[in-house]
């Protein structure tokens, strides 16, 4: 598969640090603007993530399809909030609106004070035994030429079924998470397993585990999707003054942040991957090329939060460094979303995708 390239899209033109969760504005201008930024820089695909104060993640998905051509729109999706008969009817309208460009990311849930606030009250192992039920009945559906019943631990309902289909007769489905549950469902459900940014050595033990689980399912291996906030600037000096002055800024929001009020009171987060990204800033602050871990501490691993700090060259070796160990989405998003976008358009995307054509050629030729 080619090595692709993904952002997030922002609703408002507020900086993306640990605020950003609980933030609920919406500039439909603004959106449109940055996804179509995203659209014309040659990003493949948008993250259109989900927190329960923010606006819904459904139509945001479908006004970036409606006001792009080409960027294929990542729609984080909670089990626990919609049945899943309705969502795989809604999930297979918003495919047709966008042209078969839809993947729809499961998300099983990190905090159990979060998903109380939409009544969700299961904890975590059933949440992800919820995510893999969900995901059966929804390609169950897809995939039916009739009425389809279903009877399991969590959902239960007898002859649905739906007139619209996925484009493609299947929407692509992503999974993602740093513990031995999200491994299980992501090696025998996902087509994509995502994963936060991690150092090599850590990033290819997990994906040796989905891959594990996959092999033993008997199934095709996830495509393995990673995601960093990189920091870049002309010279490497620049990119590090840059760097110090950007962690200054999510310290501020930090002293400011709900969310992080909060852990200061309860301690560590919940999510495992929380917990591993924080592990490994107390083992070091920058590993392998430029992997930078302050910005973890700062918001405390509220969410994909560490960077690749350096120049544009810099920085797309570090990413070819994770292409070569089995990651070919690569999620880079900045913590001044708009600006960052387009320069990593500019800069970086034409990098790494030089470098990899000039591979390609060159094994073409050695064969």
């Amino acid at each position: 598969m080619p090595v692709e390239f993904i952002s997030a899209v922002h609703t408002d033109a507020g900086a993306s640090g640990p605020a950003a969760a609980g933030r609920s504005g919406l500039d439909t201008d603004h959106l449109r603007r940055y996804a179509r930024a995203l659209d014309d820089g040659g990003f493949d695909h948008t993250l259109v993530a989900y927190h329960s104060a923010s606006p819904d993640a459904f139509q945001i998905a479908q006004f970036v399809a409606t006001h792009t051509e080409r960027i294929r729109p990542i729609l984080a999706h909670r089990p626990g909030v919609v049945f899943p008969t309705h969502a795989s009817r809604a999930l297979a309208t918003l495919d047709r609106i966008s042209n078969g460009r839809l993947t729809v990311h499961i998300i099983s849930g990190g905090s159990d004070e979060e998903q109380r606030r939409e009544g969700d009250y299961l904890n975590k192992a059933e949440r992800y035994e919820r995510s893999d039920e969900y995901i059966r009945i929804l390609r169950k559906v897809w995939q039916a030429d009739g009425p389809v019943s279903h009877e399991g631990r969590y959902f239960r309902f007898e002859g649905y079924y739906s007139d619209v289909k996925p484009v493609n007769g299947l929407v692509p489905i992503s999974v993602g998470g740093s513990s031995q549950d999200a491994y299980r469902v992501g090696g025998q459900q996902g087509d994509i397993f995502g994963l936060w940014g991690e150092p090599l050595k850590e990033t290819a033990e997990q994906i040796a585990a989905v891959n594990a689980v996959a092999d033993a399912a008997g199934r095709p291996r996830p495509r393995i999707w990673v995601s960093f906030r990189p920091i870049i600037a002309p010279t490497e000096e620049l990119a590090w003054e840059k760097a110090h002055r950007t962690l200054g800024v999510l310290k501020d929001q930090a002293r400011n942040t709900e969310l992080l009020r909060h852990y200061r009171t309860t301690g560590r987060p919940a999510n495992v991957g929380s917990q591993r990204l924080l592990d490994i800033a107390e083992r070091g602050e920058v590993h392998d090329r430029c992997l930078w871990t302050a910005p973890a501490v700062a918001t405390n691993a509220a969410g994909a939060s560490t960077a690749l700090v350096g120049t544009p060259e810099t920085v797309a070796k570090a990413l070819l460094d994770y292409v070569d160990i089995g990651c070919d989405l690569l999620s880079i998003r900045g913590y001044d979303p708009l600006n960052d976008a387009v320069d990593y358009a500019r800069h970086v995307l034409p990098l790494v995708r030089q470098e990899l054509a000039h591979r390609a050629t060159t094994t073409t030729h050695a064969a």
